[in-house]
């Protein structure tokens, strides 16, 4: 058995790093990753419906609702009525967030910079060129999945 991480345990390491230095940095805003996250998210998506949000998050719906809830306490979000469909609310941010939002950016872009340090542009690009394939592959291999378990199993 070789000491060398894996590339997977390797990613998984730096990706919670980056989590845990973003979350030192954002300590005194009084948010939670969870709702830090979903923050961005929606910034990228308003109008988008709990369960949608719910979807790209990863997230049970159920759990979204409390994460809503409390953002919506604070005057962040708001929850409009879908025109059509009584059952279904569209989610947008409210000004108050906005300033927030600048912020989540700011201290993202430092977080990245703590990491990216000494690490060249040009090595930069090809790191995001290489990550970008991986996304990609891993997308259609998880589309492929489902949709063969979709045809054989119903």
């Amino acid at each position: 058995m070789t000491s060398t991480p894996t590339l997977g345990f390797l990613l998984h390491d730096v990706a919670r790093l980056l989590r845990k230095r973003f979350e030192q940095r954002a300590r005194g805003f009084g948010l939670t990753r969870s709702q830090w996250q979903t923050l961005a998210y929606l910034a990228s998506n308003e109008g988008i419906h709990q369960a949608g949000l719910a979807e790209m998050l990863e997230i049970e719906p159920i759990t979204l609702v409390r994460i809503l809830d409390k953002m919506a306490d604070r005057g962040l979000i708001e929850r409009r009525q879908h025109p059509t469909d009584r059952r279904i609310w569209l989610l947008y941010l409210r000004d108050e967030a906005r300033p927030l939002l600048a912020r989540i950016r700011s201290l993202g872009d430092a977080t990245m910079g703590d990491a990216l340090e000494g690490i060249s542009d040009e090595d930069r690009n090809r790191l995001f060129e290489a990550l970008t394939l991986m996304k990609t592959n891993l997308l259609q291999g998880c589309r492929l999945a489902a949709a063969d378990k979709e045809t054989n199993h119903g």
